[in-house]
Formats: structure tokens, C-alpha cells, sequence
């Protein structure tokens, strides 16, 4: 993709015939333009279409944080990547192949992600002065020469749109919100993508209102029929069907793994779930899976605030129902007195928490994993709690059940970090075996014979959970300090030592019930990149390519961070060099050098977005120049 695109001009559609078509192993693609302008729906039709061609398919929409941002506005700008291969791939950070971009805001916010040589498909009617002014472009870039390193392709798309659009009836505001797919039917083309699946889509969406489908159609199939009969493009790129593991495969979110393994959890353990949260981005859409569950004995809550969330959680917890709740940002920080409170009550909540930028309101709609200390120590007292964090969007579904787990066996509230970048984001997952999944049968105690909730399994330390109301089992939590043996309240200096320290030994015991390390590469070499949360994406696709490559370097992947799994330090220390590379200012960096006194070097990114393939790749070469 380096060679300059000819001016525009009429061709015949027999002439056509022969455009060479480019086999790719990859490419990435983005939709950009304004948050109406529907670029998430259509980078969702090109990934299910692109799903159905038997690529592997990754995507990531990237919202605006203002909810109502002026039109065509540098605030207002929404956009869709995704990548499609025909190998195994694990992220779409990468720089783009093809740009799509509806208005001057758009370019202006997503050109330095496109490579040079790479194709840049403008519409050109939204840059007149207005437009440019908006976007605070003091001269109009499609005659300036800042696009001369790329493959500019501009179309009217408006005007085109309103034109195959004509003879609905629509009206002008209604014909102009067409004009995405026209967009889409072009990179159809460019792909060689059939448009049957996306016309079924829009027939079957639209049935009720039949001039939209009917105008979404003749949008959609104008773009096609647009770049076959115009000089738009050298040459058609053609991306094979990847080989994946056999299985049944749906497209999920990280938020939706989040909600059907918290219905898993409910079916593996025989209880009623209870989901209790406040609408916070980008942890919302759980709630709103949940809700979906009903049939499944799943109960959902609205709360008031994240205290009540918090608080009913406990509650149910108490009352012997599986408790979770979710939450984003400055959520967690509400929370985080009642979480202290079920630390000291020894109940198992599961609090899934989906970060964003910070602080305070930040940056709701983008990335960043800066809660891990907030997780870690974000609590007065001695209250410590597993911390759990996933490393895919398909990742997340495990991750909860495996928070379960831990919150049943040890009696204990979990905490569950998933960030932006995983929420939104998705990938082909394969359907598990229900019967294959853990079994979360909790023992819930039912013996009133010398029953008190402070005994305790002596493997685990976790305390006797019964249920209020079970004859001869009557009890009290609170959080005021319970007696070690009674459990009735308690204020001695010796006594409350001991409970912090059981406490304490409680999670540590953790260690013995987690699986073990798995190193990718050799257990001795020059370089150990070490991660956690949404960065194994492109870290494990450097890692692989530099591997290949032949140079020194292994990486290790964390998805427990409280207890660390066991061996950790021993690891760390068989390696030269560990490079952490986070969207924090060093959090696991300076959690491993305090843990283990090993020169863990921190790789930060702050940017609410997720780290390139480049950006990884070109640090850990650093090390070897």
C-alpha cells in the first residue's frame, strides 16, 4: 500500500474486471467521524461480515467523553477499529491500513494513527469553512500537503448518499444519516466483502420501518457500485479465513464475558444472583446484560449511588445470595469504605471494577489501568482483599468465575480489574462446556450444633457462612472487631492484633490455591516484559514477532496481583532486565520492586488509549541496541 492513487475518474465497469487483488495476512481499519454519524454501527457490520469470511476479528470502539459535543467538533469525535487476519491475533493497537474519516475533526484526531502509504478515504464534503473551523484547522489539509505520505481517496460522500437515497422520500436530515453506509459499502468493495450479510442485517433491523431499510440498502450498495465504476483504487485486498482452534464461536465484549460468567457462577454454584450497581462508563453495560438474565434467577439493582450499591451487595451477601457489584472510576473510591466493611464481616462480594482515566470524572469513555494501588491499599485499616485482572475481552468471563472461587472458598470480597480498553473491545470467543467449568458448590453451614460464624476451615481460614434465619444458627456481623474465638465484639489490643494478622494470613493463603506461572519464551534471558490487564494484547504480539526474530526476550503475563502467585520473585530474578509496560505512571513496577528488590523499569502510558504493537516493540529493542 505505498504506491500514490491516481487522480479520480470515470471507468467502465468491465474495466474493472482485472484490478489485481493484494492477498494480506492483516489489516486494520478504522471508521471515524462524528458521534452521529454511526461509525460504531458500521465498523460492527464490516467485523460481522468479515467474521462471516472465517477471519479473526478484533475491535475496539473509542467513544467521545462529551455526551452531547457541538457537531463536527474535536470533543465529538467517534470512531471503530478493528483488525481482521488470517492468523490467531490478539489486538487492534496497531497502526491503521485503511482510514475512514466523514469530517475535518475526525482527520485531525486519528491521522497520526494511519501509516504512511496507507489508505485515507475522505468525505469531502463536510471541509468547507465552517467544518475546517470547527475542527481548528487553520487551512483546509486536502490542499495543503499534509496528506502527500498517504493514499488520499476523496469521495462526496453526501452528496452521493442524498443521491441513491432520492427516491425514498426521506428527507434531507434522514438521507444524510445514510451516508455511513455508503462509506461501508466501499470498504466492502476494497475488501472483496459481499454486501447479502450486511443487506439481511439492514432488512432485518429496519423491517418495521421499511423507506429507512429500503434508503440503507441503496446507500450501502451505491458505495459499492461507486468504487467498481470509478479509478478509486490500484488494487482489491483480499484477507484468507484464519485457522482457530475447532469450537463454537460468538463475537463477545469484555463487558458482556463480565455478565455471562456472573450468570455461569450462578448455575455452577446453585445460587441466586444478585447484580447491584450504580450506571457509571464504561461499566454500565453489565447492568444492562444482567437485566437480560431474569429467566436465569439473576436479580439486578439500580442503586441510588455506589454506597447503596455497595451496601445491598453486602446485604445479599449476608442473606446467602451470590453478591456482585460494578463499578468505574471514581466509583471504586465510594465503595471503598463498605469494602472494608465486608473484610471485616468475611463476606464474598465480587466487585468488578472497569477502569477509566482519572482522576475524579477524568476521562469516562477511554483506558487507563490506574486503579491497581487504589485496589491494593485504597482502604483505612489493615484490609487486605485478592485482586484479580483480566487479559482479554473473552478473559473476563473466566476471571469472574475464578473471583467467585476465591470469594466462596476463602470467604472474602474480590476485586475484579478490567479497564476501557477490554470492556468495549471485542473478539471471537469460543463457547464453553458449561459441565467444564468450575464448581462453585459453596458449603454453606447448616449444623446448629456449637455453630458461630467465627469458625473456621483450618486449610483456608475462611469463617463458617450461614444463613439469617436458619433455626439455631441466629448471628451478628458488624464492623466493629469480633473476638477471635466468640466472635463477639471485642476492643483488646492482643485480640484485635490477632484478627488483623488472620486476616491478613487468610489472603496470603491464597498463594497455595493459585495456578502457576507461565512464562512465554525461556525461564532465563536477557529481557522479561512483565504485564497485566489489557497490555497482553500487544505485548504478546511483539514478543512473538521478536522471538521469531531470534532476539533474548520472554514475557510473563499476571492475571493475580493480590496474592502474586508463588515463585514470582524467583522468576523475576533469572532475567537481566524487567521492562513493566502499563497505562499507569509504574503501579505493577513499583509493587514488584517492593515485593521482590528486583529493578522492575516502568514503561508508561497515560493517554487513555492502549498501547501500540510499535510503541512495545520499539521500547524493548532499546535494550538490545
Amino acid at each position: 500500500m505505498s504506491s500514490v492513487e491516481a487522480p479520480l475518474r470515470a471507468k467502465s465497469v468491465s474495466s474493472q474486471v482485472n484490478i489485481p487483488k493484494t492477498e494480506l495476512e492483516k489489516a486494520s481499519i478504522r471508521f471515524a467521524g462524528d458521534s452521529g454519524d454511526g461509525m460504531q454501527l458500521t465498523g460492527t457490520r464490516f467485523s460481522a461480515t468479515s467474521v462471516m469470511a472465517g477471519n479473526d476479528v478484533i475491535t475496539f470502539p473509542d467513544y467521545p467523553a462529551e455526551i452531547r459535543a457541538p457537531a463536527g467538533t474535536l470533543a465529538g469525535v467517534s470512531s471503530f477499529d478493528l483488525s481482521i487476519s488470517s492468523n490467531e491475533i490478539y489486538t487492534t493497537a496497531d497502526f491503521l491500513s485503511v482510514l475512514v474519516v466523514m469530517n475535518p475533526a475526525a482527520l485531525k484526531m486519528n491521522l497520526q494513527d494511519l501509516e504512511k502509504g496507507g489508505i485515507l478515504i475522505i468525505n469531502s464534503d463536510s471541509f468547507e469553512e465552517n467544518d475546517l473551523r470547527k475542527a481548528e484547522y487553520s487551512e483546509n489539509p486536502l490542499e495543503s500537503g499534509e496528506l502527500n505520505d498517504y493514499r488520499v481517496v476523496q469521495i462526496p460522500i453526501t452528496k452521493l448518499t442524498l443521491r441513491a437515497v432520492e427516491e425514498t422520500g426521506l428527507s434531507h436530515r434522514d438521507g444524510v444519516r445514510c451516508k455511513n453506509f455508503f462509506s461501508l459499502g466501499v470498504v466492502q468493495w476494497l475488501f472483496v466483502r459481499s454486501l447479502d450479510q450486511t443487506r439481511d442485517w439492514i432488512e432485518d433491523k429496519f423491517k418495521n420501518k421499511p423507506e429507512i431499510a429500503k434508503a440503507n440498502v441503496l446507500a450501502l450498495q451505491a458505495g459499492y457500485n461507486y468504487a467498481i465504476t470509478t479509478e478509486l483504487f490500484q488494487a482489491r485486498y483480499n484477507v484468507p479465513p484464519a485457522v482457530l482452534p475447532s469450537g463454537e464461536y460468538r463475537q463477545i465484549t469484555g463487558n458482556q464475558a463480565f455478565s455471562l460468567g456472573c450468570v455461569a457462577a450462578s448455575l455452577r454454584s446453585g445460587l441466586s444472583l444478585l447484580y447491584s450497581s450504580y450506571p457509571i462508563t464504561p461499566a454500565s453495560d453489565i447492568l444492562h446484560e444482567l437485566a437480560q438474565y431474569k429467566n436465569f434467577g439473576v436479580k439486578t439493582i439500580q442503586a441510588e449511588d455506589e454506597i447503596a450499591a455497595m451496601s445491598s451487595s453486602i446485604g445479599s451477601a449476608f442473606g446467602g445470595v451470590l453478591a456482585v457489584t460494578g463499578t468505574s472510576g471514581p466509583g471504586l473510591d465510594l465503595k471503598s469504605e463498605a469494602i472494608g466493611y465486608a473484610v471485616m464481616a468475611e463476606l464474598p462480594v465480587v466487585v468488578l471494577n472497569v477502569q477509566r482515566g482519572g482522576p475524579s470524572t477524568g476521562l469516562p469513555t477511554k483506558a487507563e489501568q490506574t486503579d491497581l494501588l487504589a485496589a491494593m491499599y485504597g482502604r483505612h485499616g489493615e484490609a487486605p482483599v485478592p485482586v484479580l485482572a483480566p487479559a482479554t475481552p473473552g478473559d473476563c468471563f473466566y476471571m469472574v468465575l475464578e473471583a467467585f472461587r476465591l470469594a466462596l472458598k476463602y470467604m472474602t470480597p474480590v476485586i475484579v480489574l478490567s479497564d476501557g480498553g477490554l470492556a468495549n473491545a471485542s473478539e471471537p470467543w469460543i463457547i464453553p462446556d458449561v459441565d467444564q467449568l468450575p464448581d462453585l458448590t459453596s458449603n454453606i453451614h447448616t449444623d446448629p450444633e456449637n455453630f458461630s460464624p467465627s469458625n473456621r476451615n483450618p486449610e483456608t481460614l475462611g469463617r463458617n457462612w450461614a444463613i439469617p434465619g436458619t433455626p439455631g444458627l441466629e448471628h451478628r456481623l458488624g464492623g466493629l472487631e469480633k473476638d477471635i474465638v466468640t466472635g463477639e465484639i471485642n476492643y483488646e489490643p492482643e485480640n484485635h492484633e490477632k484478627m488483623v494478622l488472620l486476616r491478613d494470613e487468610k489472603i496470603r493463603r491464597i498463594v497455595k490455591d493459585l495456578p502457576p506461572l507461565e512464562l512465554i519464551g525461556p525461564e532465563k534471558n536477557e529481557l522479561l516484559v512483565v504485564t497485566w490487564g489489557s497490555v497482553f494484547g500487544p505485548a504478546f504480539s511483539v514478543i512473538n514477532e521478536l522471538q521469531t526474530e531470534g532476539y533474548p526476550v520472554s514475557m510473563l503475563h499476571l492475571r493475580h496481583l493480590n496474592p502474586f502467585q508463588e515463585k514470582l520473585g524467583e522468576v523475576l530474578r533469572n532475567f537481566k532486565k524487567v521492562l513493566v509496560p502499563e497505562m499507569n505512571l509504574g503501579q505493577l513496577s513499583r509493587l514488584l520492586r517492593a515485593e521482590y528488590l528486583v529493578d522492575a523499569i516502568s514503561f508508561s502510558k497515560l493517554q487513555g488509549r492502549p498501547f501500540l504493537i510499535s510503541e512495545i516493540r520499539n521500547r524493548v529493542l532499546e535494550f538490545f541496541d
